[in-house]
């Protein structure tokens, strides 16, 4: 299961599984901003070669606009995962604390 939307606090919250499935999904949410934003990814379990395309998409519209996706607690699997892609180089990522 995936879920993503607005937290509390305006940032963006996904958790699950961003995965073939559930790109879509995460696509059309991401397609509605349009400024700089941050991602909490603490609940995100897995993310696979789909879900780093939508990131990479959203990402890429964003900085044509002078933006970007800041993703923040982001957990070691998730964060081996970004790092093997090479967003540590495209994205500004901060590890989960603890």
């Amino acid at each position: 299961m995936f879920k993503i939307e607005f937290g509390e606090d305006g940032n963006i919250v996904c958790a699950g599984r961003l995965d073939a499935a559930q790109t879509r999904v995460a696509e059309a949410f991401l397609d509605s901003v349009s400024e700089p934003a941050v991602m909490d990814c603490s609940g995100l379990e897995y993310i696979s070669s789909a879900g780093l395309g939508a990131l990479l998409k959203t990402q890429k519209r964003l900085m044509a606009v002078g933006g970007g996706l800041k993703l923040v607690k982001v957990n070691n699997h998730v964060g081996d995962i970004f790092k093997y892609a090479g967003f540590d180089r495209i994205f500004e990522i901060e590890a989960a604390e603890g």
